[in-house]
């Protein structure tokens, strides 16, 4: 009998999955510029431009409920969490393969349904939908999809390239996709126990668009080209802000400290927070799926951005011994640490 111990994957979660596999991954091309480990793979188009890949895949009662999720809201919004993370390499979008796995209660209009979505997406965001796979599923609905995106080799963003001194900033505001969510599950819930309860979703419109169908900020990254800013490092915020932090503050090699009062959140997203006792705080750090842009600049650019309507400075980056740090409003300073969502 084989007494080797084995891992439970909730022991090592998500991140620390792609690190054991990635141990095995030996490239054999050149033209791979960077692989495993970032938003997007880069690859050499052999001059000055190169090609980015990213995929992601959504799972029904992992990743969306279809009790509260509109089909057609489903389909931009998983356009939209491939487009963000082609923007966070400071790239723009281009084509895109969608793959459907589906199980027989869905019926040939819910399947339109969901690619009028994905098909509003790709017009809004002028991608090309180019391919993709279709089978059937015994547990719900699967999507998964592929993105391409084109930019030259120098302003290419990766998560590794935070420097001491360096601001650290993010786009628009945070925690409004995870209130959106609570007001979605706290209905449902209602729903469940009182079958004839109409949801009460008046006065929650932004939350609940910014849950349901989020926008990925390319707006930005034709924003830094305006103000000609490459960004130091970069990735877009899908698991909360706290996480995101933390994984640039490991890539670059350094440590980064964040100021509890300067993080932007909608008034909206404060409302909700207190109506529900949920510390705002733990909104802005720990939410997830705001996909923002969050990133590093060098310090000669404060005077640009300091008051810039869509990016707030929130902290700076140090040295690696410094650890990351939250400095909270009453002065005091206590460590990072990553509530957000786990895969695992």
């Amino acid at each position: 009998m084989d007494d080797k111990k084995l891992t439970p994957l909730s022991e090592i979660g998500e991140f620390g999955l792609i690190e054991d596999l990635k141990k095995e991954i030996h490239l054999h091309h050149k033209t791979t510029i960077k692989g495993i480990g970032d938003d997007a793979s880069v690859i050499d188009l052999g001059n000055e431009n190169v090609l980015l890949l990213s995929s992601d895949l959504l799972a029904e009662g992992v990743h969306f409920d279809l009790s509260y999720t509109p089909l057609k809201h489903l389909g931009y919004k998983s356009v939209v969490v491939n487009v963000s993370d082609i923007a966070a390499m400071n790239a723009l979008p281009r084509e895109i393969t969608v793959s459907i796995a589906v199980s027989s209660r869905f019926t040939l209009e819910a399947i339109r349904e969901l690619y009028e979505g994905i098909r509003l997406a790709c017009e809004y965001y002028k991608l090309d939908l180019v391919g993709g796979d279709t089978t059937s599923s015994k547990s719900g609905l699967i999507i998964s999809i592929s993105i391409t995106g084109y930019a030259k080799k120098n302003e290419i963003v990766y998560r590794s390239g935070a420097k001491e001194n360096n601001l650290v900033c993010v786009t628009g505001n945070l925690g409004a996709a995870y209130m959106g969510l609570q007001i979605l599950e706290r209905e449902k819930s209602v729903f469940v126990s009182q079958p004839g309860m109409q949801p009460e979703l008046s006065g929650y419109e932004y939350i609940l668009k910014r849950q349901l169908k989020p926008e990925a900020r390319t707006d930005m990254i034709n924003e830094f080209r305006n103000l000609a800013i490459i960004p130091t490092s970069m990735i877009d915020i899908s698991d909360g802000l706290a996480s995101e932090v933390l994984h640039l503050a490991k890539e670059s090699n350094t440590g980064i400290d964040i100021y509890e009062e300067k993080l932007p959140v909608d008034s909206m997203t404060s409302a909700v927070a207190q109506e529900l006792n949920i510390p705002l705080t733990t909104c802005a750090l720990n939410g997830g799926e705001d996909y923002e842009l969050l990133f590093t600049v060098d310090l000669s650019a404060f005077e640009m951005l300091k008051n810039h309507p869509e990016i707030s400075i929130i902290g700076k980056v140090n040295h690696f011994s410094s650890g990351n740090n939250l400095h909270l409003r009453s002065g005091q300073v206590v460590p990072l640490k990553a509530q957000g969502w786990k895969h695992f």
